[in-house]
């Protein structure tokens, strides 16, 4: 596919905008300025399938799918008529509405090894609430993470472990403790420094390698023996690894679990799901043991949101959405390792991860990980056509679509190689993106220059 040019015109205008009014320019961390390159579509007027369309007018072929939040594809028909037929009917009313009971039974019979869920909004809501569950249950005050996994929640119990821990106090950091993946003696360790102490483990069951059998299981088995909660987070693995979540591919069932991203194919709803003894905490009916304020949120079972969690959860139960995400994603993975071949960048770039959510890996010339390099790759593909941020496909990315990914990427290592001979600044236009999670922004990477916002 041949590099064009993009106007970012109007993207321009509206950064310097965005800016003034929004902290970071974007209400999403990993949606911000600071994570593409300065040639970037800086807003998306629009989507359809797996293709997304710019405020000026750019089209390209989409792999972000909303922070992988949409595993079927953007305005997928039968999930929209869903919403629209409950939106005429309200969304949000004094009590409960029938829907929410129908949305729960839909769940459950999906994800079987759940007996009780709680619906919400994000997936931060479901993580704390279920950290808080599990430290009423054990009365106990630290939480062990997987530090191999890199986000659990906008809360302080998870964020104090970041380098953004501004604002947290360090008691609240204290309370936080790691583990590594698929390393059961690290975990153990844990529970060792800190006797008594541990409520629950939390952790991907699977990301960019899968859990070495029997990990998961053993990793339960020891939380039990220490008294100790495991809370799977499925944000990523739910709906992608298997239509009942990865505990259902691995054999497992944790105590807690949480839901959320690609339960709604992109509308905002996530849900916390665990056994009975456990989740019935938060309810009304039993009465031996203290109450505990699970979640209890305004909006956390919009009715229109909840419609687009039914229709999905169909959809996943009913036709070869996992199969085709497995599928597309060999397909793509095995054309772009056939052109990093081609182009003798093996050590140098490299696909990692499951089929069905792919990522990918950039290193510079010292065989290091490089912000830089994994700018120009984005701004080169980009030029291209593709917008993708990681190589997470939908249920809509046809075998076209994956044909001229490959071709764009093809075009875009033919400059990646060439950066690597005679530098990256050569071909970068502009800053390198950054992470998220840093303790200070740059100096050299400033946002657009602002213009004060009238109000007039």
């Amino acid at each position: 596919m041949a590099a064009s040019i993009h106007n970012f015109e109007k993207s321009d205008h509206l950064r310097e905008l965005a800016h003034d009014l929004v902290p970071g320019g974007a209400h999403t961390y990993a949606k911000g300025d600071d994570q593409y390159p300065v040639l970037s579509p800086g807003f998306i007027a629009r989507g359809y399938g797996s293709h997304i369309w710019d405020i000026d007018g750019n089209e390209y072929i989409e792999y972000g799918m909303g922070n992988r939040a949409v595993g079927l594809g953007h305005a997928y028909p039968s999930v929209l008529e869903a919403v629209m037929r409950q939106l005429q009917r309200g969304c949000n009313f004094t009590r409960p509405a029938e829907i929410e009971v129908e949305c729960a039974a839909t769940f459950l019979a999906t994800v079987q090894s759940a007996e009780m869920v709680k619906f919400c909004k994000d997936g931060s809501d479901a993580t704390s609430a279920a950290v808080r569950l599990a430290r009423a249950v054990t009365g106990r005050d630290m939480v062990g993470v997987c530090a191999d996994h890199p986000f659990f929640s906008t809360d302080d119990w998870f964020i104090g472990t970041t380098p953004m821990n501004a604002g947290i106090p360090a008691a609240i950091q204290a309370l936080t403790v790691g583990f590594k993946y698929n390393d059961l003696e690290s975990a153990r360790a844990l529970f060792e420094r800190h006797p008594h102490r541990i409520a629950a483990l939390i952790l991907e069951p699977s990301r960019t390698e899968g859990p070495a059998q029997p990990f998961l299981n053993d990793l339960m088995e020891l939380c039990h023996e220490n008294g100790a909660l495991l809370i799977l987070d499925e944000m990523i693995t739910g709906f992608r690894w298997h239509a009942g979540g990865a505990q259902k591919l691995y054999g497992i069932e944790p105590d807690l679990s949480c839901f959320g991203k690609a339960l709604g194919n992109g509308f905002s709803v996530s849900a916390l799901a665990g056994k009975r003894e456990f989740m019935n905490l938060g309810g009304i009916t039993q009465v031996v043991k203290p109450r505990v304020f699970l979640l209890s949120t305004t909006h956390g079972a919009e009715t229109h949101a909840l419609a687009a969690a039914i229709a999905t959860m169909r959809i996943y139960q009913n036709e070869p959405v996992i199969e085709h995400l497995h599928a597309q994603g060999r397909r793509l993975r095995s054309g772009v390792q056939q052109s990093i071949a081609r182009h003798d960048l093996a050590s140098y770039i490299g696909v990692t991860g499951r089929d069905c959510c792919l990522a990918y890996t950039t290193l510079d010339t010292e065989r290091l990980p490089s912000q830089a390099f994994r700018t120009l790759f984005l701004q080169e593909t980009i030029r291209r056509g593709v917008l993708m941020p990681s190589l997470v496909v939908s249920y809509t990315h046809t075998d076209e679509d994956i044909d001229r990914t490959i071709d764009a990427i093809d075009g875009a290592l033919a400059v990646y190689k060439k950066a690597l001979q005679h530098g990256v600044d050569k071909y970068l236009v502009g800053r390198a993106s950054q992470p998220v999670f840093r303790r200070f922004n740059s100096p050299d990477t400033p946002a657009p220059v602002l213009k004060r916002v009238s109000n007039a």
